[in-house]
Formats: structure tokens, sequence, C-alpha cells
């Protein structure tokens, strides 16, 4: 649900300044990609330059070339959000696997230097409660 507003916000913010020659990307504090006509204050910004008109359509109206840059642009967020997505179910997976062994293993080990080092129960139970917490802050 959140990735569909997040689309449709997008969609709706390029409606207006379709004409842009660059777009720009960037992340805020929570994680979420954000793009628009004019970079943000104060945040790294990553400039998005539109690609130009394929060959062929120069002799198209105004309107079309400006359907033709919306559809490519929308292509390139699906793509984006298809890609954050994929890296989303990742890093589940990965966290409710490590969270399944610190539940369910009392003997872990951890790489230190080069050496192992045995967790603690102390250890272990914080590292379960970190792990819950990025389970259900970033997976449904």
């Amino acid at each position: 649900m959140r990735i569909f507003a997040i689309t449709i916000s997008l969609l709706l913010a390029w409606n207006l300044p379709c004409q842009a020659r660059e777009v720009y990307r960037w992340v805020d504090a929570e994680g979420v990609t954000h793009f628009d006509a004019q970079p943000p204050l104060g945040v790294a910004s990553t400039p998005i330059t539109l690609p130009a008109v394929p060959k062929g359509t120069s002799n198209s109206s105004p309107r079309s070339q400006a359907d033709t840059r919306q559809s490519v642009m929308d292509s390139q967020v699906r793509q984006q959000l298809a890609k954050q997505e994929a890296e989303r179910r990742s890093f589940c997976e990965q966290a409710r696997a490590s969270l399944a062994q610190l539940q369910n293993n009392p003997r872990l080990s951890e790489n230190v230097e080069g050496g192992m080092r045995r967790l603690n129960e102390e250890q272990r139970q914080q590292r379960t409660m970190e792990t819950r917490k990025a389970i259900d802050n970033h997976c449904r």
C-alpha cells in the first residue's frame, strides 16, 4: 500500500513539471526515495537527466513528446521501486533467518577480528530485540 501511495504521489508530482530537463532524486532520513524538479535544501541529491526524445518524434505534437517523456520517467520510477522492493524483501528474509537463529540457538558465536567469540545470553537477547525491531520497522 505504501509503495502504491508513493507511486501515485510521484506520478502526480511529475504531472506538473513534465517539461523539466532534470529531476532530482534523494533519500530522506526514513529511507524513502523522493523525486522532484528542484533539489531539496540541505540534503544530498542526485540529478537525473531525462533522456532525449526518440528519433522520429520531432514532428509530433508537444503533448505527444511530453507523454513520451512521462512514460520514460514512469518506467524509471517503476524500475527503481521494484529494485527497492527486492532489496527490502532480501533484507527481511535475512533478518527473519537471523532472528530464528538468535531465538533457537543459545550457543552463537561471531567473527571478531579474525577470531571467534561466543555471545553471552545478554548479548543474544539484545541482538534478538534489535532484530525484532528492524523486522517491525521494515518488513510487513
